[in-house]
């Protein structure tokens, strides 16, 4: 008997009709003789209606306790799932994610995981019942034993899934969402965006990163690193979607020179004008975004100089960390000497994911090429091995993740596949 661990998410839920939809999949699963264990994100826009409700009663509402509020989302979602389950006569116990042993670090909104004890998971297993987990949430234990609820940022139930399939040794993590699967790009956007089978954990890792919603990072980042193969599929159909593992499924993974692209709307661009070329200012600018926990995403030193000879030091991050990071840099501000402070509460990131990418001469210079013809105002470029990134502005986005796929060819269906170590 296998053990499957699999994750809905919000749209799969977003109704109790749906979630009764879902708890038939999860008991056929059962009666197909494997052991289950599942987890839950909040119904439908449950987060953003009890994120609304906050700002309501407070502009600035204290991170512990938007912690409590919003871990309440996915204890309604699992509870209702249990109830949906064992009235299709199957045993069932939901757990919050304190419950089945979820231990994070005490960072309010962004918990990252330090330990899984799923002790309690694991009996009622063993009893023949499916376990019904909550994600998103988890709790943090001080040294003098007291207990804070903690969330661990968006996407976090992925990771709950990722984090319990791990402990439990499980022999699969399914991920449900609103999509087939892994696609070229966004199908949304894209209408010839091609469905991939197989992805390794470095491309996933990269798409995610680079604004694919449908893994979170931390998850795929967690299952590369103990080996747990994810299986992304559509709750509202039987298609097996894609299945991400790692180079050990090299003569079934899809390995080719561009694998996909992917896009980010929902990042925000600081620029600090005229900054005093210095090592140590550079540094300094770097702790202030690290002391208020931001996430910096991207980090660009201006080649344009101004007429004092400064560099301009752009930094991209999560919008949400936009407005925390320029109260804090103001408040440095005599000590860091920069010019000026502007601010973009949008910023469009377009990135290609592939292998050896530097190998190839040619990718970069099509990738500025294709951006110009499409009329994409391309406002910098970085490049690695594995991805190169661009920004842009955020309403010409689109433009620019439609030119790059169809520049390199990823929505036809004779692309070259090259598996890894074969030459073929």
């Amino acid at each position: 008997m296998s053990l499957i661990v699999q994750k809905f998410g919000g749209s799969s839920v977003q109704s109790t009709e749906r979630v009764i939809r879902v708890a038939e999949r999860v008991v056929a699963t059962r009666q197909a003789g494997h052991d289950v264990v599942v987890v839950v994100s909040a119904i439908g826009d449950t987060t953003d209606d009890l994120l609304e409700l906050a700002g309501q009663v407070s502009p600035e509402p204290v991170p512990r306790e938007l912690d409590m509020l919003l871990s309440a989302g996915e204890r309604i979602s699992n509870a209702l799932m249990a109830m949906a389950i064992e009235a299709l006569g199957t045993p069932a116990r939901s757990f919050s994610g304190a419950q089945a042993g979820i231990r994070t670090a005490a960072t309010a909104g962004r918990a990252r995981i330090t330990e899984v004890r799923p002790d309690r998971v694991r009996q009622t297993l063993d009893r023949g019942a499916i376990a019904v987990v909550a994600g998103f949430q988890g709790v943090h234990m001080d040294e003098a034993g007291e207990s804070t609820v903690t969330t661990l940022g968006r996407g976090g139930s992925d990771t709950t899934a990722v984090a319990l399939a791990v402990a439990l040794k499980a022999d699969l993590c399914e991920i449900y969402t609103d999509v087939d699967g892994v696609y070229t790009a966004d199908p949304r956007i894209v209408s010839d965006a091609r469905l991939m089978e197989h992805v390794g954990y470095d491309v996933m890792r990269e798409l995610a990163i680079s604004g694919a919603k449908v893994l979170a990072p931390r998850s795929v980042e967690y299952a590369a690193r103990h080996g747990i193969p994810v299986r992304v599929r559509s709750s509202y159909s039987a298609e097996p979607g894609t299945m991400v593992s790692g180079s050990a499924g090299a003569a079934h993974a899809e390995y080719s020179a561009v694998a996909g692209v992917a896009h980010d709307a929902s990042k925000a661009k600081t620029t600090l004008c005229g900054v005093p070329g210095s090592p140590e200012l550079t540094a300094r600018i770097l702790q202030v975004v690290a002391g208020i926990e931001a996430e910096l995403h991207y980090s660009v030193l201006d080649a344009s100089w101004t007429s004092r000879g400064r560099p301009d030091i752009s930094l991209v991050l999560p919008a949400q960390d936009g407005p925390p990071v320029l109260r804090a840099l103001r408040e440095e501000s005599a000590e860091l000497g920069f010019e000026d402070l502007r601010y973009a509460e949008r910023i469009g990131k377009v990135s290609l994911i592939g292998s050896s990418l530097l190998s190839q001469p040619g990718v970069l210079a099509t990738c500025c090429e294709t951006l110009a013809e499409a009329g994409v105002q391309l406002e910098t470029i970085s490049t690695s091995d594995i991805r190169f990134t661009a920004l842009c502005p955020a309403d010409q986005l689109t433009d620019a993740v439609r030119a790059w796929h169809a520049a390199f060819g990823l929505g036809a269906p004779e692309l070259a596949v090259v598996h890894a170590g074969t030459g073929r």
